[in-house]
């Protein structure tokens, strides 16, 4: 063929699925980095497009993000909604087809599900009811379909355990662990069994809460971290200002602020410290006094889930904050959740030799998240989920069925 003239001009096609193209390109900065770190210009530059050219097809950043938040909520409607067929399946094969349409839609958008548990918040009041509608029609169907399946469960008992189905499946957003699609399907259509069929403990009204311990004004620093933990929990960590956290605090400017803390970065990298660290101080000692693998096992559960109730503000913050770690501290901090996670799922494999090392992985993260996602769900109301019911929920997603 002959050469192409010098001058000539290379043809540059627009391609046919270009808003789509844009939206899950969008929707993946968003899963990576959080709303509020990702900028048009970002999005144009990881499509190779410019930012005039992006906003032809899109007016905001928010409109990009409230599609995919959108999406995501019709698309778990759709997973858990039943064929007209299905009239005539028994109870367990309908509760089966929901599980297993949880796992398929959560698999193929396993990118991008984590929006929905950390950045819905970030959405408009329209967008975020009608986000919150969908994810509630969800728990809804699921509850009904337990309830057929298990009849003497109470309506309550129903609902937390259709949210810890949702959790235990949507924790595929929080880490990138491999494994087959038939095996990964496996693994969480077990986990999810297991929280169907494990029994409960029988329990009476919660005991009241202790009276929270409070910080002697002396300690500044300490008041200025509880202070922004919770600011960080209510409101988001961007939409916090250092102002905000002297003015909680009781300081008399945000100067005061800069005598302990670099800054707000400086408050968040210090809570993950305190999280990570309270998480990894206990296995040791742990280890030293049980056993055995299932008992020192049993024993960490009990400390992280009472370690959860006693302060949520911070194991939510520990969970949905991560993104806006200091990038010089991320990696450091990444380590140390790493290591947690690795010593929880090396006792989980000598007690269930089944279970390959990324299985073992993949259920640890599951039951780790579930505590946080009924804490998002239900706040603090421990009527609904007595935390020796989420002790044993836990315990039936990492031991498995039949599990005591």
């Amino acid at each position: 063929m002959p050469a192409p003239e010098p001058d000539a001009r290379a043809v540059r096609r627009r391609p046919k699925n270009r808003r789509a193209q844009i939206a899950a390109v969008s929707a993946a900065e968003f899963a990576a980095l959080g709303y509020h770190r990702v900028s048009m210009e970002d999005i144009a530059a990881r499509l190779g497009i410019s930012s005039t050219a992006l906003y032809r097809h899109y007016p905001s950043k928010y409109a990009l993000f409230a599609g995919e938040l959108l999406r995501l909520g019709e698309l778990t409607v759709a997973a858990v909604s039943l064929p007209p067929e299905a009239a005539t399946w028994p109870d367990r094969r309908r509760l089966g087809h929901a599980i297993d349409g949880i796992i398929t839609g959560t698999i193929a958008n396993r990118t991008t599900v984590g929006l929905a548990r950390w950045e819905s918040r970030y959405l408009e009041s329209d967008d975020k009811q009608t986000v919150d509608r969908h994810f509630a029609t969800a728990i809804t169907v699921i509850g009904g379909l337990l309830g057929k399946v298990r009849p003497e469960l109470s309506d309550h008992e129903r609902r937390v355990r259709a949210v810890g189905l949702l959790s235990t499946v949507s924790c595929l957003g929080d880490h990138r662990i491999t494994l087959g699609a038939k095996a990964l399907t496996g693994l969480l259509n077990s986990a999810c069994w297991a929280l169907v069929e494990c029994d409960l403990p029988t329990l009476e009204l919660p005991p009241a809460a202790p009276p929270a311990v409070e910080v002697p004004p002396t300690l500044t620093h300490e008041q200025l971290l509880q202070q922004a933990i919770r600011l960080f929990y209510e409101h988001g960590y961007p939409n916090v200002a250092v102002e905000d956290i002297a003015n909680a605090a009781g300081l008399p400017s945000a100067s005061t602020v800069y005598r302990y803390y670099r800054g707000k970065s400086d408050l968040l990298n210090a809570a993950f410290r305190r999280a990570a660290d309270r998480m990894s101080a206990v296995i040791g000692p742990t280890l030293a006094e049980s056993s055995g693998p299932a008992e020192a096992l049993a024993k960490l559960i009990d400390m992280y889930v009472t370690g959860a109730f006693d302060e949520p503000e911070l194991i939510f913050v520990y969970f949905a904050e991560f993104g806006h770690v200091p990038d010089h501290e991320r990696a450091t901090l990444r380590v140390v959740q790493r290591l947690v996670v690795a010593e929880w799922a090396t006792l989980l494999a000598r007690v269930r030799t089944e279970l390959t090392p990324a299985e073992g992985h993949i259920l640890v993260h599951a039951a780790l998240g579930l505590v946080v996602d009924y804490g998002r769900v239900f706040g603090d109301n421990e009527r609904i989920y007595p935390r020796q019911w989420v002790i044993r929920l836990m315990e039936a997603v990492l031991f498995g069925r039949g599990a005591h």
